[in-house]
């Protein structure tokens, strides 16, 4: 886009920024409430990936495809082939989350950093201290009270109750999806997850229309939140696999009833 020339501009552009930052918080705060208790239709024994499974048989395939048949559950916690199964299940579903995260950022980053690059208007003091405030505000609301508090520890649980032989086959294939949120869930939680997703594309294509500087001033807030989820999610990802603790539910529908 071109950028203006005119960095002061009518009252309406600070009017629209502080509406955009306005739905940012409410649809941050979806994400913010309290984990609900844990069901019990959830299953927790099998969030940690390298757990022992008291209740479950397993079948470990040896080589040539003869099968040894059910085993013992301290047995269970010995197949090879199941570690790294539920390693790598949970790897792709928070990985990928992680990547859908990464490539928002990289594709935004030259945006918010557009007014400090040669040959740029120059941020007046008014606009240079929103940029400051917009970066703070979306690290807290979006980044901490979003993703740390509440989304990060619903993919971090999610990706890990990936299990092989329980799990059904578009589960493992659509791993971020599912571990988002977005299906196999409760409907209330498939409603936020879908009604969150539907609003940040929505705000997206709004601050597009943002004239400069006001569309970069928003862009560098939308990548520290999504940096800060980022990274939450990688940090709470490698405490799960460490302390074998999900850390929170991962809010699965309960089975349903003979």
């Amino acid at each position: 886009y071109k950028v203006s020339k005119s960095c002061g501009g009518p009252m309406m552009r600070p009017s629209l920024l502080l509406a955009i930052l306005g739905v940012v918080g409410n649809l941050a705060s979806a994400f913010s409430a309290q984990s609900p208790p844990i069901t019990s239709g959830c299953n927790i024994s099998k969030i940690n990936p390298f757990a022992m499974v008291g209740s479950r048989n397993y079948v470990c395939r040896s080589r040539g495809g003869e099968l040894k048949g059910a085993t013992s559950p301290q047995e269970e916690s010995k197949c090879p082939m199941r570690k790294l199964t539920l390693l790598l299940s949970s790897l792709y579903g928070t990985g990928g989350v992680m990547y859908i995260l990464a490539k928002a950022i990289r594709r935004v980053i030259p945006i918010a950093l557009e007014p400090f690059s040669d040959g740029a208007v120059p941020l007046s003091q008014f606009q240079l201290c929103a940029y400051v405030v917009t970066v703070l505000w979306f690290a807290y609301v979006e980044g901490y009270k979003g993703f740390q508090t509440k989304f990060s520890p619903l993919v971090v649980s999610r990706s890990l109750t990936l299990e092989p032989g329980y799990s059904s086959f578009h589960h493992y294939l659509l791993a971020p999806f599912y571990s988002m949120g977005l299906f196999h869930s409760t409907r209330k939680r498939m409603a936020v997850s879908w009604g969150v997703s539907l609003g940040v594309f929505a705000i997206v294509h709004a601050v597009k229309k943002l004239p400069y500087p006001w569309r970069n001033i928003v862009d560098a807030g939308v990548v520290a939140g999504l940096s800060w989820g980022c990274l939450s999610i990688a940090f709470q990802y490698i405490k799960a696999l460490v302390l074998g603790k999900a850390p929170a539910d991962p809010v699965l529908p309960r089975p349903k009833s003979d």
